[in-house]
Formats: C-alpha cells, sequence, structure tokens
C-alpha cells in the first residue's frame, strides 16, 4: 500500500474530526519519523508536545514492557505497590501537596473546573450552582462540551450547543478586565494558558500572570495555570512557579 491507500482507508472508515497533513507515519525513533514510503522527517510537531522524549526512547519502552508483563493495570477500587513512589516524586518534583494523575490535557481541565466550583461553594461560601470562572478570549483547554463552552473559536463551538454555563470571558493579557471580573463574589477562579497556543503563540506581558495571581489570592478566587502546552521545561523553565495556597497548575 501507498500513501493515497492508507488516507483513502482513514477517510472512508474514520470520522473526520480531523484534517491531518497528508503524510503516513509507520515508525520513529528519536527526533525523527519515517513514512511509509521510507521518507524521513523531523518530528517537529512531537505529538503536540507530548513526545518531547522522542520516540522509542529505551528506558521508557523497558519501562513499558516490565510492568506490562507484570501487571498491566490497577483501578482505583485498589492500592498500586508503585502509585505512591510516583506521586511522591512528582509532588517533591513541583513543590505541591497532591497530585492527580490524568490522561489528557482535556480531563486535567474538566478536573480543574470541578475543584474550582468544589472550592467554590465548600470553602469560599459561594450559593449553589452561582460560581464563576473566569477564563480568556483565544483560549484552547480541549474538546470537550464544558470546555468547548468556554472558548471563543467558532470552529470549536459551532453545532455543539446547548453549553456549560458559569463562565466569564475576558480579553487574554489584560489585568484591568481580570481586576474587573474579580469584584464579583461569585467568582470562583481564574484559569488561563501562561502563553496561549492555538491563538498564535501569544505570550502576555512580563509580570501579567504573577499580578494575576496576586489578585486572586487578594479576592479569594483560584488561579489556575493551564500548563498542558508549557509545563515541563518546554519554555525552559519546570512550571509557572506561583507557590501560594491559592494556586493548581496542571
Amino acid at each position: 500500500m501507498k500513501t493515497k491507500d492508507y488516507i483513502e482507508r482513514e477517510n472512508r472508515f474514520g470520522a473526520h474530526n480531523y484534517h491531518p497533513i497528508p503524510v503516513v507515519l509507520e515508525r520513529g525513533e528519536g527526533v525523527f519519523v519515517w513514512d511509509v514510503e521510507g521518507k524521513r522527517y523531523f518530528d517537529f510537531l512531537a505529538s503536540y508536545s507530548a513526545l518531547n522524549q522522542g520516540h522509542c526512547h529505551p528506558k521508557i519502552v523497558k519501562a513499558l514492557i516490565d510492568q506490562a508483563s507484570k501487571l498491566a493495570l490497577t483501578s482505583r477500587a485498589f492500592y498500586n505497590n508503585v502509585l505512591g513512589e510516583w506521586e511522591e516524586y512528582m509532588t517533591r518534583l513541583f513543590v505541591y501537596d497532591k497530585m492527580l494523575p490524568m490522561n489528557s490535557g482535556a480531563e486535567a481541565d474538566e478536573t480543574a473546573l470541578k475543584l474550582i466550583r468544589k472550592w467554590g461553594y465548600k470553602v469560599k461560601g459561594i450559593p449553589k450552582d452561582d460560581a464563576r470562572i473566569i477564563v480568556c478570549d483565544g483560549n484552547f483547554h480541549g474538546r470537550t462540551i464544558t470546555v468547548v463552552s468556554m472558548s471563543s473559536d467558532p470552529d470549536a463551538y459551532n453545532d455543539y450547543g446547548p453549553f456549560t454555563p458559569g463562565f466569564v470571558k475576558i480579553p487574554f493579557n489584560d489585568i484591568e478586565a481580570l481586576e474587573k471580573e474579580l469584584h464579583n463574589p461569585h467568582t470562583a477562579g481564574f484559569l488561563v494558558e501562561p502563553i496561549q497556543a492555538e491563538a498564535g503563540v501569544y505570550v502576555p506581558a512580563d509580570g501579567y500572570l504573577f499580578k494575576a495571581a496576586e489578585l486572586c489570592r487578594k479576592h479569594n478566587v483560584l488561579f489556575v495555570a493551564d500548563e498542558v502546552q508549557t509545563g515541563l521545561c518546554r519554555t525552559g523553565k519546570c512550571l509557572l512557579v506561583i507557590m501560594n495556597s491559592y494556586a493548581l497548575i496542571f
């Protein structure tokens, strides 16, 4: 089979929810990938940064094989002899009290939204079902119904309503707009990407993020950084370091 054959088969039997580049990849090693005709490419996309370690890293492959040959899966109905070790390592690395593993960025965002709302009701005392969450125009936090409910991109939300309520959109990199919304006593959280990617690699002004975190602390609002794209040293820093009791980072 040639490239066109693989593409035609995917187009025939697969849902058309993406528009891939017409390259059919077959294998990878390190920073390189090869298509079905043997042409080599640099993998600059790195699966939207999920493969910064490269393809088929021998240490990672060995760990996967070793674990799969011992125990494939433990549901959270049981304890696990290695989960706690990993959780301890992660919390020490990030200097946080707790961590919760996720499968994807969208799942992390959904969980963060639940945490914000529950914290707003249980801790801040916001009346039931009145919690507000501030988000930024141009955001991309995933493709679930709730996440597209806070999108400003018609391609993300067209034909998917009705949408989840409770979100307030403000311009990215606008401290005055944020401060205005923080005065509302029903505001529970501010969810922001430290650098917007889908909007066009939009880097905020120096000091914007720290000022935003300070304002959130002042108004008793959770500051939540979506670092799915920017965390784990992808920008030269491990994480956005705002160490206070009102920050969630994922």
